[in-house]
């Protein structure tokens, strides 16, 4: 009867997958909104875009989604989420990611141009109001979406530990990055990037997302109701076991301390912000460095560029399987690590023929399905149930350093200048790319240290499979 009461949802694959659906569907929604530009990069240096913005104003737009998490946000909000619970916490976020998607759409619509917001934030002293009021709802998105991003994971090791944890965070990953395909693909659609571009088009995007939030919050509130009943069952059998909850289990804000000083924590942090600024901050600005590298039309750039989210639909769930039946995670780091390297420099400097750029956009993605599938589940690991919230945060944290500076940069590497001819264009580029190469060089030095404290340290069992046989 007792362990009746303990795992009847957990043991329910039934339920562990409804549940992971309620979860992905969030996310699905927030990685659509974030991509809605992605493989239209290159229209914001369009003169004939009622925004008035350009690629350095874009990257500052990319840079603002991390933010407020760079600036102790997710933090704070990461150990709020282990002290007052996912349900709470996490339902606050998912507002909040909501509420921002609305102000980015609020600042895109014709009803901003010129309209009293407009004005008032003009006579501020803003050049550009609505570059101002996007960048301001793009930092609370970003905010939101990240600790939201927490609360799923968590929520996953909590539901699928001893059993298919890999495999779930490879399929929510998947489905999140469907949204990202889904918004590559319907991006170029949605918006004209050829000729006269009207502000009108450039929200048809942002009003698909904020539909798509909308969706995820009802989604949300359903897992909500698996989790109280999840935890309702959890109470009963401790009682009829008469145990109680340890001082130890509590979370404490002196657990921050005792995280941040774990080596093996420090080094999935590092591995985590270098490699995925080679794929989130270069995904920003994909077409518009294939274009001029690769000889492009628009179309044909766009396309390209959705391998990078497809590609990972497939594979990462495959890997995640992988890890949890055969285990070697560090190992899987390290050789995604090389296959991101190897694709930037194929970008790079690979003849101008496009069939290198669809190589390295498919091993790109590859790279991108092997590395999470493995990192993220290795978390739960080294760190207890009870801080998971606080540690993916701090990952976050860290992850958001980089994702807020590169955009920047490869923003203002990308800007046109007074010499814009074709030459040019490709000599940015490649400058850009030099950059993505060097982080992806960075990430496998430390996949590599990663993967030696797993062999001195094999207690923590980073390397072993997470399919528990009975």
């Amino acid at each position: 009867m007792v362990q009746k009461l303990q795992s009847i949802l957990r043991d329910s694959k039934t339920a562990r997958w409804a549940v992971l659906l309620c979860l992905a569907l969030p996310m699905f929604a927030s990685y659509f909104f974030d991509d809605i530009f992605s493989t239209v990069s290159q229209m914001f240096d369009n003169p004939m875009l009622e925004l008035g913005w350009d690629s350095a104003n874009y990257g500052v737009y990319g840079g603002a989604y991390s933010l407020l998490c760079v600036w102790g946000g997710l933090i704070v909000c990461g150990a709020l989420l282990d002290k007052w619970g996912v349900r709470f916490t996490g339902t606050l976020f998912v507002t909040l990611m909501v509420a921002g998607s609305l102000i980015v759409t609020y600042a895109l619509s014709p009803t901003f141009n010129g309209g009293a917001v407009a004005n008032f934030i003009g006579g501020l002293g803003f050049a550009k109001p609505s570059l101002t009021l996007a960048t301001a709802g793009c930092a609370i998105f970003g905010l939101g979406s990240e600790i939201a991003g927490v609360a799923v994971t968590k929520s996953i090791a909590k539901w699928f530990k001893g059993k298919e944890m890999a495999l779930a965070m490879g399929l929510q990953l998947a489905l999140a990055r469907l949204g990202t395909a889904a918004a590559m693909l319907i991006a170029p659609m949605a918006i004209s990037i050829k000729g006269n571009v009207p502000l009108s088009e450039s929200n048809n995007m942002a009003e698909i997302g904020l539909f798509l939030m909308i969706v995820g919050v009802i989604t949300w509130f359903v897992f909500i109701s698996f989790d109280k009943r999840l935890d309702k069952q959890d109470d009963e059998a401790a009682a009829l076991n008469n145990i109680k909850k340890s001082e130890d289990d509590k979370f404490k804000f002196s657990d921050i301390g005792k995280i941040l000083t774990n080596k093996n924590f420090i080094l999935i942090a590092l591995l985590c912000v270098f490699f995925y600024c080679c794929i989130i901050s270069f995904k920003r600005f994909a077409t518009s460095i294939l274009i001029p590298r690769f000889g492009l039309d628009d179309d044909i750039a766009s396309y390209m560029a959705t391998l990078l989210p497809f590609v990972p639909i497939i594979f990462t769930p495959l890997f995640g399987s992988l890890v949890d039946y055969k285990g070697k995670a560090t190992t899987w780091m390290i050789i995604g690590s090389f296959i991101v390297l190897l694709s930037h420099v194929i970008i790079g400097f690979a003849p101008n023929i496009s069939i290198f750029g669809f190589i390295s956009f498919a091993l790109l993605g590859i790279g991108y399905s092997l590395v999470p599938a493995a990192m993220w589940q290795s978390v739960p690991k080294i760190i207890p149930e009870n801080k998971l919230g606080t540690a993916y945060s701090l990952i976050y944290w860290v992850q958001n350093m980089g994702m807020f500076l590169v955009p920047i940069v490869i923003g203002i590497i990308l800007k046109p200048n007074e010499i814009d001819d074709s030459a040019e264009k490709v000599s940015r580029a490649v400058n850009a790319e030099l950059v993505f190469i060097g982080l992806a060089c960075i990430a496998i030095i430390v996949s590599f240290f990663l993967k030696k404290s797993s062999q001195n340290h094999p207690e923590l069992k980073l390397d072993k499979p997470n399919k528990i046989k009975k």
